[in-house]
């Protein structure tokens, strides 16, 4: 059944507000998190976040329109052709009538709370939030003070929640000898006159490539079953000092190795400046990181929430480097992954 989003009380007096934008197209997948619609009143204007991953099914009103305070203002469904419940829907009773107040909705992404989480009666207020806050944080003995998550912390939050509650999370490696892959990517950079090694994104580019051979890497797990994607969308992990971004190569599959090693390029450039697009870190299919940069001998990659593998590239040691994956096994088994990492050991002929 579609999840009703409920239209937040922004300012005390005022029990309607104004639907000013909306800011994902209807139909299109959003996780927990991403910012959906704009609402406005003549005071100040407040962004509604989606509160569940799923897809953005309909938005009751039309941009100017005026909306009741706790009336619902949009649906998210688990897949883009839920059916939307046709009868008129009546007001969250959690909130008896009225929304929370902005301050507490702001508070509840600061302690990274929901709702329900909120012990309170009638509207949900600040003082509920900060007290449930007070509450979680008394069994830290040790004196100490908290420190907002960042946008990208918060972000991260989600995908290790995700990876932790939904997925039945694997792991498995293999060694190999890196050797021809260096010779690839250096005849690669030669031909180009690239100035730094383009191995890591041209294994990216392999990885995409045997994801159309292998439609199980480039999947979810949905309730119905196997929800495999039409398209390859490569994320690829780029790490700006304490910030972890996952740059997303759309249709990574139909581009040409020169073509996916010039976009990636472009996108870690942007990383690094901290000018991406929200679509330029959205939608990943599967996704690939490598830790090798800080010498790393191996490490367990989390799983992009919606995905079923991450590959993980290490550091060289004794002359071997590690391919691993994390993989969701209600899709993939250890087999299937094992042979993914060994056809991704070695360059495209």
């Amino acid at each position: 059944m579609p999840t009703p989003v409920y239209t937040p009380r922004i300012n005390n007096n005022d029990d309607t507000v104004k639907l000013a934008a909306v800011l994902v197209k209807i139909g299109a997948r959003i996780r927990a998190g991403d910012p959906i619609i704009d609402v406005e009143t003549d005071k100040a204007t407040f962004t509604v976040e989606s509160a569940i991953d799923g897809y953005l099914l309909a938005v009751n009103g039309e941009t100017g329109d005026t909306l009741d305070v706790g009336s619902i203002l949009g649906w998210i469904g688990a897949t883009a052709d839920e059916p939307i419940v046709t009868e008129k829907a009546t007001v969250a009773t959690e909130d008896n009538g009225a929304g929370p107040s902005l301050k507490a909705l702001l508070l509840l992404r600061t302690y990274g709370l929901k709702i329900s989480n909120v012990p309170h009666t009638g509207r949900l207020t600040a003082a509920d939030v900060e007290r449930a806050a007070a509450g979680r944080e008394a069994t830290l003995s040790i004196p100490g003070r908290v420190e907002p998550f960042t946008p990208e912390e918060k972000g991260m939050a989600r995908t290790v929640t995700w990876h932790r509650d939904e997925a039945a999370a694997g792991y498995i490696e293999i060694s190999h000898d890196p050797q021809a892959w260096e010779n690839y990517a250096a005849e690669f950079q030669k031909s180009r006159g690239l100035l730094m090694s383009p191995m890591l994104s041209l294994m990216a580019w392999k990885l995409a490539k045997l994801a159309t051979e292998n439609p199980r890497i480039n999947a979810t797990a949905t309730p119905s079953g196997a929800y495999l994607y039409d398209k390859v969308n490569l994320g690829f992990m780029v790490q700006v000092k304490r910030s972890l971004y996952l740059v997303v190569v759309r249709d990574a599959a139909s581009k040409t190795e020169a073509e996916f090693v010039s976009e990636l390029s472009e996108l870690q450039r942007a990383a690094m400046k901290r000018s991406l697009k929200a679509e330029q870190t959205a939608d990943a299919t599967i996704a690939f990181t490598s830790m090798a940069r800080w010498n790393v001998a191996r490490h367990v990659p989390v799983l992009v929430p919606q995905t079923s593998l991450i590959v993980g590239h290490s550091a060289k040691v004794n002359g071997l480097t590690s391919l691993g994956a994390s993989y969701d096994h209600r899709l993939l088994t250890g087999f299937d992954v094992a042979q993914v990492l060994q056809a991704l050991s070695v360059p495209s002929s």
